[in-house]
């Protein structure tokens, strides 16, 4: 895949000594400060990138919540592709900015 993607992502932490929302944070500031492209959304966070840096990306987020303290994780994720051309955020939000 040597085009842009987006890639929504839900992550879904439980933990006996910590709260859902600080668990989420951690994967936040971890898209932030990836560099890519993102949205954070009321109950996703959608990300544009290579496919590659985004699992890459998401293999990250898990390792840093469960060193957070989640005990468990459901992630969600819908992957948006289009062949020989990328898929941008901007495309799908301009208008609502």
């Amino acid at each position: 895949m040597n085009n842009k993607i987006n890639v929504a992502v839900q992550v879904l932490p439980r933990s006996a000594t910590k709260g859902t929302y600080e668990l989420v944070d951690v994967a936040i500031e971890l898209i932030q400060k990836s560099g890519l492209v993102y949205r954070v959304c009321p109950f996703e966070t959608v990300i544009e990138g290579y496919y590659d840096e985004i699992m890459n990306l998401v293999k990250d987020i898990h390792e840093a919540v469960y060193a957070a303290g989640a005990d468990e994780m459901i992630t969600n994720m819908k992957i948006q592709t289009r062949n020989n051309q990328d898929v941008c955020i901007d495309d799908k939000m301009h208008k609502y900015d």
